[in-house]
Parts: C-alpha cells; sequence; structure tokens
C-alpha cells in the first residue's frame, strides 16, 4: 500500500470564502426563521393537530438517517479491510458527525421550548425509544469522534480496530434506534411493522453513501485534487446496490401491510389514491431516486458525471420517500376503535391536510448549512483529506 499525505483544505481562498458564506448566510436565515416561529407561535407552519411533525422533522431524520450512512465509508475501509476506501475514512466520520449534528440542531431549534432538551437529557423513561434515542445520538458523537482520533493520531493505532467495530455497531443500533420511533408506533397503520427497523438502515446506506459522493466530489474539485475514476464507478456501483437494498425493503414493507387486512385503507391512500403522497411515492421515491440512478450507476458508461447526477438524485429520492413515510403516515386518519363507528367534531376518517411553511422549509435548509459549515472548518484545520485518489 502506498504512503497516503493527508492535507487541510486551503482557507481564504475565493472558492472557501464564497462556500463558507453562502452556509454562513443559510445558517442565519433559518436562525431568523427560528425566532419567527418562537415569537409568532407554531400555528404559523403547516403544522397541526393532525400532523404534528412537519418539514423541519422530514429534514431532520433524512439528515440524521443519512449520518448513520455516510459513516459506512470509513467501515468498509476499517471493519471490512477494502484498501481503496481506507483514506475516505477521516472524511466519512467528520461528514457523519456534521450530518448528525444538522439534524439534531434542526429537531432542537424546532421545539416550542428548547430548553426543555434538558429534561431529555437528565430524566430518562427507558420504555420510551424517544430516552434511548438521546443516548445514541450522543454516543454516536463520542464513539465516532474517538474513532477520527484513533485515525489520526498514530499513538493511537492500537485503538483503531476496536474503536471501527464499536463505530459500525453503534451507527447499525442508532439507526434501528430512528427506524424503531415509527415501528413502535402502534396506534398508526402506516407505521407498527418491525420491517421498519432494516428499511432505516438500508435508507441510511443509499442516502449517505450520496451526500458522500457528492462531497467528496465536491472538495476535490474544489480543491483542484485528482480522483481515479476507478474508485468513483466502484462507489457508484455500490450505491446502486444501496438503491436496490432499499427498494427492496419498501416492497416487503408494503406486501407484508397489503396482506394485513386491516391495512388495506391505507395501502390504498399512498399507494393509490393518495394525491400527492401517491405522486412523491412512485414518480419521485420509486422512479426518480430509484430505478433512475440504478440504470445509470449499473450502465458501463457510466462517468463522474453521471455517478454525481444519480447521487444527486438518490438524494432528491431519499427526501421524498421520509416525507412520504412521515407527513402521509401521520395524514391518514387514526383508526381510534377498529371495527366500529366513530363520531365526534374532531374530523373523524378526514385526511390530514399539511403544506409546508416557508419558516420551516428554511430552518431545514439551515440543518444542512450546519452539517456543511461543520465539514468545512473540520477539512480546513484537520487533516481530513487525502492529497491524492487516483489510480496508482
Amino acid at each position: 500500500m502506498k504512503r497516503i499525505t493527508f492535507r487541510e483544505l486551503t482557507p481564504m481562498t475565493t472558492g472557501w470564502l464564497a462556500l463558507m458564506g453562502a452556509l454562513a448566510v443559510l445558517a442565519a436565515i433559518a436562525g431568523a426563521a427560528v425566532l419567527y416561529m418562537e415569537h409568532q407561535g407554531h400555528w404559523v407552519t403547516g403544522m397541526t393537530n393532525q400532523i404534528v411533525w412537519g418539514m423541519p422533522h422530514v429534514f431532520a431524520i433524512f439528515l440524521i438517517v443519512a449520518a448513520s450512512g455516510a459513516l459506512n465509508v470509513a467501515s468498509i475501509g476499517s471493519v471490512f479491510g477494502r484498501e481503496p476506501y481506507q483514506p475516505l475514512g477521516r472524511l466519512s466520520g467528520l461528514l457523519a458527525i456534521a450530518l448528525l449534528a444538522g439534524g439534531l440542531a434542526v429537531l432542537v431549534l424546532d421545539l416550542g421550548r428548547p430548553d426543555r432538551l434538558i429534561v431529555a437529557m437528565t430524566h430518562f423513561n427507558f420504555k420510551s425509544i424517544f430516552a434511548w434515542n438521546v443516548i445514541l445520538y450522543s454516543g454516536f458523537f463520542a464513539i465516532v469522534g474517538a474513532y477520527l482520533w484513533t485515525m489520526m493520531d498514530w499513538k493511537m493505532k492500537g485503538y483503531y480496530k476496536g474503536a471501527a467495530v464499536a463505530a459500525f455497531v453503534w451507527r447499525l443500533v442508532l439507526t434501528t434506534g430512528t427506524g424503531s420511533i415509527f415501528g413502535f408506533l402502534m396506534a398508526r397503520d402506516a407505521y407498527n411493522s418491525a420491517v421498519m427497523a432494516p428499511l432505516f438502515i438500508a435508507m441510511s446506506f443509499a442516502f449517505g453513501l450520496a451526500a458522500f459522493i457528492l462531497v467528496v466530489m465536491g472538495a476535490y474539485a474544489g480543491s483542484g485534487r485528482p480522483v481515479a475514476p476507478e474508485l468513483v464507478t466502484r462507489m457508484g456501483r455500490l450505491l446502486g446496490l444501496f438503491c436496490a437494498a432499499n427498494l427492496y425493503f419498501v416492497a416487503v414493507q408494503h406486501l407484508t401491510a397489503l396482506y394485513m387486512a386491516d391495512r388495506g385503507a391505507v395501502e390504498a391512500f399512498i399507494l393509490a389514491d393518495g394525491g400527492i403522497y401517491t405522486l412523491l411515492f412512485w414518480g419521485v421515491q420509486v422512479a426518480l431516486g430509484g430505478l433512475v440512478p440504478m440504470a445509470i450507476l449499473f450502465s458501463k458508461n457510466a462517468t463522474r458525471c453521471t455517478v454525481r447526477f444519480a447521487a444527486i438524485l438518490v438524494m432528491i429520492g431519499g427526501f421524498a420517500q421520509v416525507y412520504v413515510i412521515l407527513i402521509g403516515g401521520q395524514a391518514f386518519p387514526l383508526t381510534l376503535f377498529p371495527g366500529m363507528e366513530v363520531s365526534s367534531a374532531f374530523q373523524d376518517g378526514v385526511v390530514g391536510a399539511y403544506a409546508p411553511s416557508l419558516p420551516e422549509i428554511l430552518l431545514g435548509i439551515g440543518g444542512f448549512a450546519v452539517a456543511g459549515l461543520i465539514t468545512l472548518v473540520g477539512a480546513t484545520f484537520l487533516r481530513i483529506l487525502p492529497d491524492s485518489l487516483a489510480a496508482e
């Protein structure tokens, strides 16, 4: 194996300043949106008593799931010994921390009382999956931080393999916990399924690798460093496999639900007559974010540009997938008393209406900006990027 030299990004260049400025402006706009929602109250958002998780939660869950998947590149190199991926381990770990920080920032800032987070961090109800996720997210920062330390400090090399295995296992458990938030919600017919945990793991593989491909290709193009076409093709083929795995678990999820008589209505809503949710499912999630990228990535003529384009499509399709799961699952009316007729003044059996507001969207974009700022600052002050990813 050839000697690998790691360097920081060169700061204060025109490109660096432009990117830093753009990310800072987006973060500042998101902060203004938070202040607006906090001052006016959450009635200015599209969320209601029926749709209690809105667009900020779509952004947050997407970022959290992608964070777990972004670490997969480091795990492939360290845990599974695939040498071509090993130089990318540092960037993989940094991006995973950045994406998780961005996602959690959106969640915290969307709270009506962000200071109440202290209660969640100091008082645990271990029967609640939300309490477990607080531990999983905090542990992810600590374990991946230690993993990065073993990669960057030669004195810690003896702990490298152990830290790699711990990070790999923890990220799987973390994504299982995130998927279980939905899988354990028995009141929602669109959720309440054991397949939610493996589905979220498959989603993390696809979303995280797509984000990593875009970041690494952007970083190397911006800094004028070479990237071997073979490595781009290899990551593209891997992304295609992850897209296939994601579609497989989506199929399992819906086929299982269709087999159960009491899930027929919600499946018809998502798959056939759900309006925007059906369009997003078939048109964006399945076709644009799954089948089209797979066709591109498994093509013999795949190039750097087409791999980048496919990664963008996977990100768009993934965002639509989270939107359909989260918003579509809430929009379908609750079955309060199965087998009985219920009548009240609160829109029984009515599909919940939801239209994302501008402040919600700006807050979510701010999560991406926070992740970008952390990645850019980390790559500027730490030796994260290999000098070259060209073939030997």
